[in-house]
């Protein structure tokens, strides 16, 4: 999800709680900060010399050991207005891929997706995943589309320009 529609989603439910689920079940705990948001610029070669940029925008959470008792999870309308603050010092880019930077000690530190959402009357729960890796030069490579979990690297000789 870019990162102008997740603001506008957040725009429209300031009223509810903001829950971040970042496996199936599985929810961030109510003792959650935004501790910062990264706008990052990636300028990319992939294994078959193509190259590519985008961006992101990485919001980072974080669960405060002081305040692991907590239960109530912080409201969309203050995590809007963190993230309208941050807009203010640095601006968006409104086409950049909105992803959560989240880890704890059953989830390995990943940059996730924005899957999906789901709410309730009186909460947003934001849908996270996990991207896999992929080849980006699959033409040059000869690596077919359907191929997914392992590559061939037999076709991938020196000087074949790829990988």
């Amino acid at each position: 999800m870019q990162i102008e529609a997740f603001l506008n989603l957040l725009q429209q439910h300031t009223d509810k709680s903001l829950l971040f689920e970042y496996a199936d079940g599985q929810l961030v705990k109510a003792n959650y900060h935004i501790t910062e948001v990264k706008h990052i610029h990636v300028d990319s070669v992939d294994c078959g010399s193509g190259t590519d940029s985008w961006t992101e925008t990485v919001i980072q959470l974080w669960e405060s050991p002081s305040e692991i008792a907590k239960t109530e999870y912080m409201t969309v309308y203050k995590a809007l207005s963190i993230l309208k603050k941050v807009g203010r010092m640095r601006n968006y880019d409104p086409s950049s891929e909105a992803r959560i930077e989240y880890g704890n000690e059953a989830f390995h530190t990943a940059q996730l997706f924005v899957n999906d959402f789901d709410m309730n009357e009186k909460q947003l729960i934001i849908k996270l995943a996990v991207a896999p890796t992929d080849c980006k030069a699959k033409d040059s490579c000869g690596v077919a589309e359907t191929e997914s979990e392992t590559v061939e690297i037999g076709g991938c000789e020196p000087g074949s320009g790829c990988c």
